[in-house]
């Protein structure tokens, strides 16, 4: 691999600020949402399996979305896609306001619904143009570098949430002597005083939030971006059908659904393994922050070093990682399985934009399609938290803590991307051969 060439060349470098910036955005939107499926099952007295509602109306959003992001893209242009993604993200994060106001479970699932038809259009559109700001070589590295700053947003929509929201819901510290939540026993009076209060503490980052994605609305709006990559010269149709008769591209889109659905599974139950040992929510969110952290610090690493590994290779190591972890947090009854826990986002840190890059590597014109198509992959994180939440409700199976076995859920989600990871290098050793 040539180490000379540019990851991102000078003429490139404001346009690649700003988009990078979106991944902070979202991220922010991610790790937020991610612990909102705790507070819902306390505040609004749900199951578990209903609040991880909460990862299915977000998620689902993507899978709604992508495709006609895609063709929106194909239509205009980047510019005109990642405007309309920024506009769909501040209403739906305002909506918080009225969801609050109402206190209705499903208006809050309606909110997140509409935001990420926002994120939808928002990665369908930045990661394609991310990976077409420079040469084809350095592509994947420059998605890496790209989806580094997204754990920062993350960072902070975990304190945020840890912070801000958490620590203050009242519902959460109506606890008896034991340490045992009383909320659902309260009087119908003060429990409507105490959801009201904390329906407006998990209501006032979104709407923040809101404002501050309209000002970057506002911001690249005026900037002038680079025109890149193929719009209005595709039929969608053929461009389908090639992509359906790509092996690797085929593989990426469903090592992708599994790698979402490990990723959410992972950061939105770390709380729920954490309570089962004895933790409060606001202290289990700080475990999931430096979880984050250490995801950050090795995606940064892993786009070091695949300066020096081919992508192929550090994805499979990596998996084989992120199989030994998992099996710690389930077979591990005490501490050592949270820590186990939050070592597992050091191997998923590379896996997203590796797996993307793999499966739209040299596609050429088909890359806003096939895009999309990763994109829709988002909804494995729609699909296996409910029924991890189901798991965990259970609490125990045959002697041993349900939330401790609902991890062989992620388990499985890596061994399929240990899977691909394994056929795409054997592929690729082949073709250099």
């Amino acid at each position: 691999m040539n180490s000379e060439v540019k990851v991102v060349e000078r003429k490139y470098i404001l346009p690649f600020i700003l988009i990078t910036s979106l991944f902070a955005l979202w991220g922010f939107a991610n790790d937020i949402t991610n612990p909102m499926v705790a507070a819902f099952k306390t505040v609004m007295e749900i199951s578990n399996a209903k609040a991880s509602l909460v990862q299915f109306a977000f998620y689902g959003g993507y899978a709604t979305m992508a495709i006609p992001a895609a063709l929106f893209v194909q239509r205009y242009s980047y510019k005109k896609g990642i405007l309309l993604g920024l506009t769909l993200y501040a209403v739906g994060a305002l909506m918080f306001w009225p969801a609050a106001q109402y206190q209705m479970f499903g208006f809050f699932l309606l909110s997140l619904y509409v935001l990420t038809f926002g994120l939808a259009f928002l990665e369908t559109t930045s990661n394609p143009y991310i990976l077409s700001m420079g040469s084809v070589e350095t592509s994947t590295r420059r998605l890496n570098l790209a989806q580094a700053f997204n754990p920062m947003g993350s960072l902070l929509g975990m304190f945020v949430a840890s912070q801000i929201v958490l620590s203050a819901l009242e519902s959460d510290k109506q606890r008896n002597a034991a340490g045992e939540l009383i909320f659902s026993s309260l009087d119908e009076g003060t429990k409507a005083v105490i959801r009201a209060h904390d329906l407006m503490v998990i209501r006032n980052p979104y709407v923040a939030l809101g404002l501050v994605v309209f000002l970057m609305l506002i911001v690249i709006a005026l900037v002038n971006m680079p025109q890149l990559g193929q719009v209005n010269k595709i039929h969608p149709l053929k461009s389908f059908n090639r992509l359906v008769k790509n092996i690797t591209y085929r593989e990426g889109v469903i090592a992708q659904v599994f790698y979402v659905a490990a990723q959410i599974m992972c950061w939105t139950f770390i709380i729920h393994y954490a309570e089962n040992l004895g933790l409060n929510k606001a202290t289990a969110q700080m475990y999931n922050i430096v979880a984050m952290g250490i995801f950050l610090g090795s995606r940064f690493l892993s786009t070091f070093l695949m300066k020096y590994i081919n992508s192929r290779l550090l994805l499979l190591v990596f998996a084989i990682g992120a199989l030994v972890t998992i099996s710690g947090v389930i077979l591990s009854q005490n501490i050592f399985g949270l820590y186990c826990l939050v070592a597992t986002s050091a191997f998923m840190s590379l896996m997203f934009p590796t797996i993307y890059g793999i499966a739209l590597e040299g596609i050429g014109e088909d890359a806003t399609l096939g895009a999309a198509g990763l994109v829709m992959a988002i909804v494995g994180g729609a699909l296996m938290p409910p029924l991890q939440g189901a798991i965990i409700d259970l609490q125990v199976i045959n002697g041993f803590p349900a939330v401790n076995l609902s991890f062989l859920l992620p388990l499985i989600c890596f061994v399929v991307i240990a899977l691909f990871a394994h056929r795409s290098y054997q592929s690729h050793k082949k073709l250099n051969q």
